[in-house]
């Protein structure tokens, strides 16, 4: 079968449903591609809470008309705009009837191909159908970008894999498990791991584990040296949320440095009084080589730069994190590939998020290099949306008006 669209959006976390509630708002012919929350109901732990306050964990409609403080509302669940941890579960349930409200339109098929044919789009989904689009918004999470350290080869399979991996707890019951990496995915997982009985040891290359503070009553003093935003306090982090398109402007150096540095590793303070009680840290170590040593995954650590140091575990979770290379979205065609301008493997972006390919524009974590550290988190959703649907809108109604004259004049 072959259908056409005006836009389609592939994805359908926050960013692309977020854009086609907006778009679908403006009456744009949109059509969505994807698993509603696909990543966050699929690859993160069971009873883990979201670091982001209620405040910014919203979707976006262009007329707030569901934020999560209503969906919580509705269902009588706990909300305060700060200082109570939501739920995966409760965001990933706010998640679903964002879609069912506002994105009924969404096709929950897996988009195999995508290349460039002439003036158009042209998607393959799974089961082979065609689909043809004008424009075309890639909104990736961040779970196609996972990575691990090449030190950990040798013991990759079922008793190595990455942090996304891991759902379901209870099978690490009673075990021992080895996590390296010091980040809010590794330390959290290993506080509901010892929870559940696991024997953990997290490994990290940090000098230390830097918590997140737990919510607390903040004077006039406080807010003025660290005011609120939703990507926490300070006022770099104001200036990311609020100026985005002046840090669009900054040198490109200036823009990546500070998308690599700034609000880095940082786990939630709710994992804490657990991992400080219950779990193995050990600081400054870092990865060497692996091995499968008597049915145990081992890996040997270089710990402050001196010692060698080996740890045996029934498993190994690596929370190494991601690496943003839009060279791992198999799905695009080699049209594509061969006209993208990337710059530190990251699309070179228009002020409107369109890539060097006239009508291919991307959005959320493979922006991040464009816009900032903003655009790394689901609160940049927002801003996303707002900018890219005003400026699809704009574009489509001069398409509009270019087409009129000669529909008269036939």
């Amino acid at each position: 079968m072959h259908t056409t669209t005006d836009v389609a959006i592939i994805g359908a976390g926050p960013y692309g449903l977020s854009l086609a509630a907006h778009l679908n708002a403006a009456g744009l012919d949109v059509r969505v591609f994807g698993k509603t929350m696909h990543f966050w109901r699929t690859k993160m732990p069971e009873g883990m809470v979201l670091k982001s306050e209620g405040f910014a964990s919203d979707l976006w409609h262009p007329s707030n008309a569901l934020t999560l403080q209503a969906f919580c509302a509705e269902r009588g669940l706990p909300y305060k705009r700060a200082g109570l941890p939501i739920p995966l579960k409760t965001f990933c349930d706010y998640g679903v009837e964002f879609q069912k409200r506002f994105v009924p339109n969404l096709d929950q098929r897996w988009v195999t191909a995508l290349d460039r044919r002439d003036d158009h789009f042209e998607l393959r989904v799974q089961d082979s159908d065609v689909v043809t689009a004008r424009r075309v918004v890639l909104a990736p999470g961040i779970g196609s970008f996972q990575y691990i350290p090449c030190e950990l080869d040798q013991i990759l399979g079922p008793q190595c894999v990455h942090s996304t991996e891991v759902r379901a707890l209870d099978p690490y019951a009673g075990k021992k498990i080895l996590i390296i990496g010091g980040g809010a995915s590794g330390v959290e997982l290993a506080g509901l791991m010892s929870q559940r009985g696991s024997s953990v040891t997290v490994a990290t290359r940090q000098p230390r584990i830097s918590f997140c503070g737990p919510p607390s009553q903040r004077s006039l003093l406080d807010k003025l040296q660290a005011p609120e935003s939703g990507l926490g306090t300070g006022w770099r982090s104001l200036a990311c949320v609020e100026a985005p398109m002046v840090f669009y402007h900054m040198p490109q150096s200036f823009r990546h440095m500070v998308v690599r540095k700034h609000l880095g590793p940082a786990p939630g303070w709710t994992s804490r009084d657990e991992v400080e009680r219950n779990v193995t840290v050990l600081l400054e170590a870092n990865p060497e080589s692996s091995t499968i040593r008597r049915d145990n995954a081992a890996v040997s650590f270089r710990v402050s730069n001196r010692t060698q140091q080996t740890i045996e575990a029934d498993h190994v979770i690596a929370a190494t994190g991601f690496r943003v290379d839009v060279r791992r979205l198999h799905f695009l065609g080699p049209r594509i590939m061969s006209s993208l301008v990337l710059e530190d493997k990251t699309p070179a972006l228009s002020p409107h998020f369109e890539t060097s390919v006239p009508g291919l524009f991307m959005v959320g974590v493979t922006a991040a290099n464009s816009f900032g550290p903003l655009l790394r988190f689901a609160y940049g959703a927002g801003f996303a949306s707002r900018r890219l649907s005003g400026f699809l809108a704009r574009n489509a109604a001069r398409q509009t008006a270019r087409t009129e004259p000669e529909l008269v004049a036939a």
